[in-house]
C-alpha cells in the first residue's frame, strides 16, 4: 500500500490524516462527523486527492462504541482496517510527538504512521452472540449499580426517621421488608395499621416466616423509635418511590439475565467448568474477553484485563511492582476477581497459592491478583481448546 489513513475517533466528529510511505503528511486533518454525510465527504475529500482510493490502508483506535459505524461503512466498502488498542498509540505517541502536543489533528497523523511503521493487523467485528452477549452483560451491570444506589438512599432516608429499622430485619431489601417498606415505611404509619393487616403482609411476603410476634417486635421499636419527626410525609413518599424503582430494577435483572443465559448457553464455552466461574460471571467474562483467537499468549489476555503488573521505567532500569495496571476491560477485571475470592475456597492449589503469598507478606489483593492471572490462564487455554476444566490443569504454584 503507498497510503496509510489514520482516522481518530470521536462521539460525533472523526479527524482523518493521510500519510504516503514515507510517513509525509498528504492530506492533514479531514473533519467529518458520523454519519452517511461525513462518510461520503471523507471519501470524496481523499478521491479529489488521489484520484483513486484502491491503495489505502486504514487505521482506528477502538475508542468507546463511537468506531464501530465507520469501521462497518469502511469495511463495506472493501477497505482494509486496522484496530488497535488506544494504549498502543498512546505508547506510540511518546515516541513520535517529542513535545507532547495533543490534538485531533496530530493524533490522526500518529494513528496513521503507527499503521505505517508496524503494518496492519487483522480486525474484525466479534460475532453478532458475543457482541449482543457483551451488550447484554454490561447493560445488567448497570442495573445493578443503579440498585445499589437506590439502596443507599433509601438507607439514608430510614437512618432519619426510623433508624431502628435496619436491627428488626437481617435484610432491609428482603422481599418482606421492602414491601414493608412500600405500605409503611414510618414509624407513624406502622403505628397506625392494625396488627392483622401487617402480619397478613409480612406472612404473606416472607411464606409464613414472619408472624405476630413480629409484629409486636415491629410496634415496639416504632413506638419508641428515636428518628426525628419533621419532613416524615416527604421522606415516606420518597422511600415508597425508591422501593418501586428497586423492585422494577429487580425485575428486570430477571428478565434481562433469562437473554443473556439463552446467549451463553447457544456458545458452549466450557467456562462453568472453571473454578469460581458461576452463571453469573462466566457470560460477563466470555463476552468480554470476544473472540480468544485476538490473544496468541495468555500474557496478553491478563494484560487486556488489566490484572498484569504495572512497570515504572527510570533511565535504562524497568522495575515492576505489585500493583496491576488496571488498564483493559473493567468487567472483565472485576469479573475475574469476583472469580478469584471464590476459587480460593474450591480449588486446593488456589488456596495453596494464596496463603504462600500471605505467608510471604503480600497483601490480601496482591495475592488475590495472582489467583486472577491465573485463571486468566486457566480461561486462556479453556477457550483455545474448547474443552472443560480439568483439575490442576495449567496451574502452577511458584
Amino acid at each position: 500500500m503507498n497510503y496509510f489513513l489514520g482516522i481518530d475517533i470521536a462521539k460525533t466528529n472523526h479527524v482523518a490524516s493521510l500519510i504516503d510511505k514515507e510517513g509525509n503528511v498528504v492530506i492533514r486533518a479531514i473533519k467529518f462527523t458520523n454519519s452517511n454525510e461525513g462518510f461520503e465527504k471523507l471519501l470524496t475529500t481523499i478521491q479529489d486527492k488521489l484520484g483513486d482510493l484502491s491503495n489505502i490502508e486504514v487505521a482506528m483506535e477502538a475508542t468507546g462504541h463511537y468506531w464501530l459505524a465507520l469501521y462497518s461503512a469502511l469495511i463495506d466498502n472493501n477497505f482494509n482496517v486496522s484496530v488497535y488498542n488506544p494504549y498502543q498509540i498512546k505508547s506510540y505517541r511518546g515516541a513520535y510527538n517529542n513535545r507532547k502536543q495533543k490534538n485531533d489533528s496530530i493524533d490522526s497523523i500518529i494513528i496513521a504512521d503507527f499503521l505505517r511503521v508496524f503494518g496492519s493487523k487483522e480486525s474484525k467485528l466479534p460475532e453478532d452472540d458475543l457482541m449482543s452477549l457483551k451488550q447484554l452483560t454490561r447493560f445488567r451491570s448497570n442495573i445493578v449499580d443503579n440498585i445499589s444506589s437506590l439502596k443507599v438512599q433509601v438507607i439514608g432516608l430510614i437512618d432519619k426517621i426510623f433508624p431502628e429499622y435496619k436491627g428488626i430485619f437481617c435484610d432491609v431489601f428482603g422481599t418482606a421488608s421492602k414491601q414493608l417498606l412500600l405500605k409503611y415505611p414510618t414509624p407513624e404509619e406502622i403505628l397506625k395499621t392494625s396488627s392483622t393487616k401487617l402480619t397478613n403482609l409480612l406472612s404473606k411476603y416472607s411464606n409464613g416466616r414472619f408472624n405476630k410476634e413480629k409484629v409486636k417486635q415491629l410496634k415496639k421499636i416504632a413506638k419508641n423509635s428515636f428518628g426525628f419527626k419533621f419532613t416524615t410525609n416527604a421522606c415516606s413518599f420518597e422511600i415508597k418511590q425508591l422501593i418501586n424503582q428497586i423492585i422494577f430494577l429487580e425485575e428486570q435483572i430477571d428478565e434481562v439475565q433469562i437473554q443473556i443465559e439463552e446467549i451463553y448457553n447457544k456458545l458452549d464455552s466450557h467456562l462453568l467448568s472453571v473454578p469460581g466461574v458461576g452463571k453469573a460471571l462466566a457470560p460477563i467474562i466470555l463476552a468480554e474477553i470476544g473472540d480468544i483467537n485476538n490473544f496468541d499468549k495468555p500474557s496478553k489476555l491478563i494484560a487486556f484485563a488489566g490484572i498484569d503488573p504495572s512497570e515504572n521505567q527510570s533511565g535504562n532500569k524497568l522495575s515492576s511492582n505489585d500493583k496491576t495496571s488496571k488498564r483493559g476491560s473493567p468487567y472483565l477485571r472485576h469479573a475475574i476477581y469476583t472469580a478469584s475470592l471464590v476459587a480460593i475456597s474450591s480449588e486446593p492449589v488456589l488456596r495453596t497459592y494464596y496463603d504462600k503469598k500471605k505467608s510471604e507478606g503480600k497483601h490480601h489483593f496482591v495475592a488475590l491478583a495472582g489467583i486472577s492471572r491465573k485463571l486468566l490462564t486457566i480461561i486462556y487455554y479453556i477457550l483455545k481448546e474448547n474443552r472443560d476444566y480439568k483439575r490442576y490443569d495449567n496451574i502452577k504454584t511458584n
